[in-house]
């Protein structure tokens, strides 16, 4: 069974940080790109940073630049997102998705060509 279990989410006030973590299972995570996607209330879902797994090319959304940092453990089957200096417009449902190594990288950062996804971690941040 295919399983993306994201965690690390909670309540935080505004300049504060979080490590969200997306622990993978079910399938081959080195043959798979992952991202952390987020949803805000009334808004669509946003890609706000992914990990390629073929080179470790990263990608991040402007709006997280310099305040967020994407990794991934493949021995652990593992990605974390560390996030710094939260703001209130952070404040999301985080979910953790996987790409094939065969989606377009240009697709995936806007969001597209994922296959699995987890269940997601709440954020919220206090201002």
């Amino acid at each position: 069974e295919v399983q993306l279990q994201a965690s690390g989410g909670g309540l935080v006030q505004a300049g504060g940080s979080l490590r969200l973590s997306c622990a993978a299972s079910g399938f081959s995570f080195d043959d798979y790109t992952i991202a952390w996607i987020r949803q805000a209330p009334g808004k669509a879902r946003e890609e706000i940073s992914c990990i390629s797994n073929r080179d470790g090319t990263i990608h991040y959304v402007d709006s997280v630049k310099g305040r967020f940092t994407i990794s991934r453990d493949n021995a652990k089957n593992t990605v974390y997102l560390q996030m710094s200096s939260l703001k209130s417009d952070d404040t999301a449902i985080y979910y953790c998705a996987a790409a094939p190594q065969s989606a377009i990288w240009s697709t995936v950062v806007q969001g597209l060509g994922f296959i699995y996804w987890g269940r997601g971690t709440q954020v919220t941040v206090s201002s």
